[in-house]
């Protein structure tokens, strides 16, 4: 270690020292630029500590022009001129009392910070060269952009954009720092801790960072935006308009996008965007598990793909209608068409007679989807803020399925159909409101609606589930599902911020949470000669309701000590719920107390530690009350319990992080424990590949823990790079009459390095080693797998760049003997005149035509080892033109 550090210590020398008035007395916050004179040198800055102190890293035998300032005083500039030994440099700065006159304002620092506010002069750092704002950013001092478009300051990542203080589109960073001019930006201000009603900014606890960008008064209304076109072998095509239009009031975007090369211009990701952005939708874990497990969701995660075309639309409207009100909207519409492919073996952990299943599925999927949403915010004075917005989602899913299933004592060839349309509607009001200096409240109210009706049909020439479905003898069977199910959703919650003083608040919260829901399926055998065999003598259908109401009172009281701020909790829930299957009704009611417990440990802007515990309670869905039979699969029957109640359980997260600028170090730990007390256990009696399940109440304690780390050192021009992340998980399996504990463990660690040359080829590579430990019913499975990836960037003879990246994967599956090795590379060569509009490039993806990926999963009583088929070679020539 003291080899190591003797080495980084070689590479700059220090400047230190501090900075303080006349009085001696020391200028926190004051900030510290050292410009390089050579070209091939990274400007460097520094912000003074509470003492007035500062360090500085400097390269060896290199001239610097290095300016200390400070809001009110007048700043000093000297030469520097770096040799192998550390400087010692204080400064003495003289107030500047006509500064704030507008008039006398000769001087505005490159840098300037405020507390939560670090505001960069755009045009003392970029040389003219730069096309786009993510060319400038990169110049910023503490400013990183990485290939997808990702902004991190200070290594923390910029979660949204705002321009002239206004989100900009969905708020998400690449469109922004991929599009916007860098000519048209004067100046950039990061808001760490952002909150968009500023009015609540130190009241909710918020992590965001947030990137406003500042416009020249004469670039503050542009068109931008690119069209792109290809052809490629084997008729593949491609047309991808991607349009802007920004004003100070108006905002206009399309996007659409017509290939057949399995690109997706909407990710899930962008989807939560839309949706208001990950991390709120985290706050919400069962509205972020609701979007997460839904086939509009599974549609859009989907990568993998034998064949695939996908025409998208998307208009995005921001209007302001006067000084305090905004109109926006969004209209997504996409219809997809997919093959899909792929191979497992299932091994079952059979207490009595283990054995495997060779399982082939093909489907085809047609996939079509519109989203609209509008919003009006309307802030007609810093105490007073109101949002609405309508939201509405239509689904049409259609897929022609093929099964094809192999083991020992059964096989079977199945046909699935399915027909599944679904209609979501939601309402959104939130209100916040200054009453006075101590006290602020806020009301957020939504409704939200939701009717889905699937429908399945399965046909195979040999009966399936024989004992649990009454199939009558026929040459083909063929079994057609109905469901519908409805669902009324309505949450509002009031809340009194009281600010007792600068280091005590007391929040209040009321609240409901209502849902009326519906849940109707009948499952039938469509028998030759006309007539349906219904299987309700079985006891298969449902008619089923669920009215569930929650009512809440919250007490949260935020103090401060020191560096330390804490903010324990306690919320008092009242619930009430109604099941009815036909006539048979009946009424239950339970109250808990919830406990929460928060800290953060600020030990200077740039190293803080959180710890987060929360007590929490989920209740069942619908779909588990519900107590008749329902088909899920070919070779699975379910029937829910009305009599469970709900789950509760501890989760506990810690975080630390650390950025300095001055070693080019970032540093992030992050290790999460949840304990399950009571939770909704799966039980199932397995036969062959065929299961019946139903849900119970379980209270064997199960536990999941989590840690991961991520370390990353810049010398000179290179990254070096430290990952890893390590999960333990314990479930109890109820199969067969048994109860059994699974035991599953995880390590994933990767090393890797990035370059940062402005006039050589760039390089990242990273090497990641996975290991997998799955222990059920005395069994053992063991997984491997070495994945290397080398990515490589040119830009040279001025117009030209060369991309080219490399995977190589070593998979091992221990327990079967199953070894396989499998490599994917993907290259492109661009060409763009300088000032010009017109761009041509060549791309090859999948060079080496790779047939398909291989991994594993596990869950209760499975192991599985499945190959996905994915696209062939595809080689295409591409022209664009950027506005």
């Amino acid at each position: 270690m003291a080899g190591f550090s003797s080495f980084i210590n070689a590479q700059q020398i220090k400047v230190s020292g501090k900075v303080s008035d006349t009085l001696q007395n020391p200028l926190s916050y004051s900030n510290i630029l050292a410009i390089p004179k050579a070209d091939d040198q990274d400007v460097k800055f520094a912000i003074t500590e509470n003492d007035g102190s500062y360090k500085l890293g400097l390269a060896k035998n290199q001239t610097y022009e290095l300016t200390v300032s400070y809001l009110g005083y007048k700043p000093q500039t000297i030469i520097i001129t770096t040799t192998d030994q550390n400087l010692s440099k204080n400064f003495i700065l003289k107030e500047n009392p006509d500064q704030l006159d507008e008039v006398n304002i000769k001087y505005t620092p490159p840098i300037t910070v405020k507390k939560d506010t670090i505001t960069y002069d755009v045009s003392k750092f970029v040389t003219g060269e730069e096309r786009k704002l993510r060319d400038a950013l990169k110049k910023l001092p503490g400013v990183e952009v990485d290939r997808a478009g990702n902004v991190m300051v200070n290594g923390k990542k910029v979660t949204k954009v705002l321009v002239e203080n206004k989100t900009f589109f969905t708020g998400n960073s690449k469109l922004a720092v991929n599009n916007i001019p860098a000519d048209a930006v004067e100046k950039i201000e990061v808001l760490d801790n952002y909150n968009e009603v500023a009015m609540l900014k130190g009241l909710q606890d918020s992590e965001d960072m947030a990137m406003n960008i500042l416009l020249k008064e004469d670039k503050k209304k542009f068109v931008f935006g690119d069209i792109e076109a290809g052809a490629g072998i084997e008729e593949r095509y491609l047309l991808h308009p991607n349009l802007f239009y920004y004003s100070p009031k108006t905002n206009v975007n399309f996007i659409g996008d017509l290939n057949n090369q399995g690109i997706k211009s909407f990710s899930f990701r962008d989807y939560l965007e839309f949706e208001g952005g990950f991390g709120k939708l985290l706050d919400d874990a069962g509205n972020y598990f609701s979007l997460f497990n839904s086939d509009f969701a599974q549609y859009l995660n989907n990568q993998d793909f034998t064949d695939n075309t996908n025409l998208f639309g998307a208009l995005n409207i921001r209007q302001s209608v006067s000084k305090h009100t905004d109109i926006s909207g969004y209209l997504i519409t996409s219809n997809s068409k997919t093959q899909t492919a792929s191979n497992t073996l299932n091994s079952y952990q059979n207490i009595a007679d283990p054995f495997t299943e060779d399982r082939t599925v093909a489907n085809n999927l047609n996939n079509f989807f519109t989203i609209g949403k509008v919003t009006i915010d309307y802030d007609p004075s810093y105490k007073e803020d109101f949002a609405y917005n309508a939201f509405v989602k239509v689904t049409n899913n259609d897929s022609h399925g093929f099964v094809n299933t192999l083991s020992p004592n059964q096989s079977n060839h199945i046909t699935t159909l399915t027909d599944v349309t679904s209609l979501n509607l939601k309402q959104n009001i939130s209100y916040s409101r200054k009453l006075s200096k101590a006290h602020t409240a806020t009301l957020e109210a939504t409704y939200n609606f939701q009717n889905d009706k699937p429908i399945t049909e399965w046909l195979t020439n040999r009966q399936i589930l024989q004992g649990l479905i009454p199939l009558e003898d026929s040459a083909i069977y063929n079994i057609l599902q109905t469901k519908n199910s409805k669902s009324h959703n309505f949450n509002a919650v009031i809340k009194d911020y009281w600010t007792l003083n600068n280091f005590n608040h007391l929040y209040t919260s009321v609240g409901i949470n209502t849902s009326f829901n519906d849940f109707f399926n009948e499952d039938v055998q469509l028998l030759n000669d006309g007539p349906i065999n219904n299987f309700s003598s079985a006891g298969f259908g449902n008619d089923f309701g669920y009215h569930f109401i929650d009512t809440y009172l919250g007490l949260e009281y935020k103090f401060q000590v020191g560096i330390a701020t804490f903010k324990p909790a306690v919320f008092y829930h009242g619930y009430l719920w109604r099941t009815q299957q036909f006539d048979n009704a009946k009424t239950f009611s339970k109250n808990l107390f919830l406990p929460q417990f928060t800290t953060k440990v600020e030990f200077n802007n740039s190293e803080k530690l959180n710890f987060r515990y929360k007590l929490n309670a989920r209740f069942p869905s619908i779909n588990q009350l519900a107590n008749n039979f329902v088909l899920s699969n070919f070779n699975s029957v379910y029937r829910g319990n009305s009599q469970l109640e709900n789950q509760l359980y501890h989760s506990a997260t810690l975080s630390y992080y650390k950025f300095s600028l001055f070693r080019n170090l970032n540093l992030n730990l992050n290790t999460s424990f949840n304990k399950r007390i009571e939770s909704i256990k799966t039980v199932s009696e397995l036969n062959g590949i065929e299961s019946f399940n139903t849900t119970t109440m379980f209270d064997e304690p199960e536990h999941n823990w989590t840690i991961s780390g991520r370390i990353s050192k810049k010398i000179k021009k290179i990254r070096y790079n430290l990952s890893s992340r390590f999960s333990y998980n314990d479930n109890f399996q109820i199969l067969n009459n048994e109860t059994n504990l699974n035991i599953s463990k995880s390590i994933s660690s990767t090393i890797g390095i990035e370059t940062f040359f402005k006039n050589y080829p760039n390089v990242e590579i990273n090497y990641t080693k996975d290991y997998s430990n799955y222990k059920a019913l005395n069994n053992t499975s063991q997984f491997e797998n070495d994945k290397l990836e080398l990515i490589l960037e040119y830009d040279f003879l001025r117009d030209f760049i060369f991309k080219a990246d490399y995977t190589f994967d070593n998979y091992n599956n221990k327990s079967q003997n199953i070894n396989n090795t499998f490599d994917t590379a993907n290259t492109s060569l661009f060409y763009q005149i300088e000032d010009s509009p017109w761009g041509f490039e060549v791309n090859a993806t999948n060079i080496f035509d790779v047939k398909f990926k291989q991994q594993n999963s596990f869950n209760a009583f499975v192991i599985s080892d499945s190959r996905t088929y994915v696209l062939p070679r595809i080689v295409m020539f591409k022209v664009s033109y950027k506005l």
